[in-house]
């Protein structure tokens, strides 16, 4: 139930913003369908893999600002474009795709803290272990560890 609420918070949420933008600035959104355009295959892969399927698919680029977010921020990307070209026809979809680029960045984000955070502690000391030299028949020493 609580994942419920927080999904309709965020619906409420992008539904205010995209009605202010579109009402203050001007801003319009297209009003294409993403089921004309896309299927299943292109929402499972723009969702595990950004990067490759905003480059390698027919995803239109932009300028800085495009390159900026395919670099740093892709799942926002995703959202962005998704909210700027669907938005009229697939509103529950655009605010998954804002779901799971706010969820995925932070979380992929945080395992990149914590693993360079763990990966930089200092290296532990070898463990040294005592050993006695044991004569052998020949005369030779060698060395065996106890």
């Amino acid at each position: 139930m609580r994942s419920l609420t927080r999904f309709f918070i965020v619906f409420l949420a992008i539904t205010g913003a995209v009605a202010l933008t579109t009402g203050l600035v001007g801003v319009r959104f297209g009003s294409d369908d993403f089921w004309s355009h896309h299927g299943l295959f292109f929402l499972v892969f723009v969702t595990a893999f950004p990067r490759l399927t905003l480059i390698l698919l027919s995803v239109p680029t932009g300028g800085l600002l495009w390159w900026v977010g395919w670099l740093f921020v892709p799942r926002l990307l995703v959202a962005v474009l998704a909210t700027l070209e669907y938005w009229h026809q697939n509103p529950v979809l655009v605010v998954i795709a804002w779901l799971v680029a706010v969820g995925g960045e932070s979380s992929e984000k945080y395992v990149v803290v914590r693993r360079s955070h763990y990966g930089s502690s200092p290296r532990r000391e070898p463990k040294y272990v005592e050993s006695e030299v044991i004569e052998t028949r020949s005369g030779r020493s060698d060395r065996h560890g106890s």
